[in-house]
Parts: structure tokens; sequence; C-alpha cells
């Protein structure tokens, strides 16, 4: 069971980490962007890369290596410790980062923040079980 919820995880995760090439056009960056110096923005597109291309890597991971994740190894204890960390950190952004005006009041936004809030908390679960598994 704990290999299929990797697995679904795994392909949430390559599916958002495809996601991240509408955005630009989605939240109009060239206009937004276009106030920053040039390496700011350029920074700024890198950076967006780079956390499309690791979230990509973690779906890899748990759609096709879900069973490297599980073998009670201190490899597989470290990186699902890191991986739990890294989700959790990212489902606290999540509630005390960011404005609930940017979606209060808004069904679109609002759904949004439901549904990734509800899967930073799947991700986390998943791998606090994974964790528990390889204890």
């Amino acid at each position: 069971m704990l290999t299929l919820l990797l697995q679904i995880a795994g392909a949430s995760l390559l599916a958002i980490s495809l996601l991240h090439f509408a955005l630009p056009k989605r939240f109009a960056w060239s206009e937004e962007l276009a106030r920053l110096s040039l390496l700011n923005r350029q920074i700024f597109y890198v950076h967006t890369f780079f956390i499309a291309f690791i979230v990509a890597q973690m779906g890899v991971l748990f759609l096709f290596f879900p069973a490297a994740l599980l073998e009670p190894s201190p490899l597989a204890r470290l990186l699902a410790s890191g991986l739990w960390l890294f989700w959790f950190a990212r489902a606290v952004i999540q509630f005390f980062v960011y404005s609930p005006a940017l979606w209060r009041g808004k069904p679109f936004e609002t759904f949004v923040h439901i549904a990734v809030s509800a899967f930073w908390l799947y991700l986390v679960g998943v791998l606090t079980c994974v964790l528990i598994t390889i204890s």
C-alpha cells in the first residue's frame, strides 16, 4: 500500500513540475518581472527551473523507485528524513507565510490553496509512514 501511495505522490509531483512551465503566463511574469534588474529576473527564472527540476526528481524517485525508499537502510532513512523536512516546511509555509488575502474570497484561488495544502500534508503523511516503516 505504501508503494502505491508513493507512486501516486510521484505522479503528482511530476505533474506539478510540469505546471511550472505554465506559471510565467498564468501570473504574467514578463510584466511583473520587468521591474526587476536583469540579474534578479534571471535568478528568479533559474531558481524556478531548479525547483521544478528537483520536484521532478522527487517524482521520479517516488514513482519509479519506491522500493529504494522503503528499504531500511541508512541512505533511505536520510533521504526520507530530508524529504519529510522539505515537505513539512513547505506545508508550514503554505499556512504561515502566504497571506490569506491571496485566496480568501476568490473561488479558484481558494480551491488551489486547499488542494495544494492537502497535497503537502499528504506528502508529509506518506513520508511519515515511510520513516516509521524503515526505522
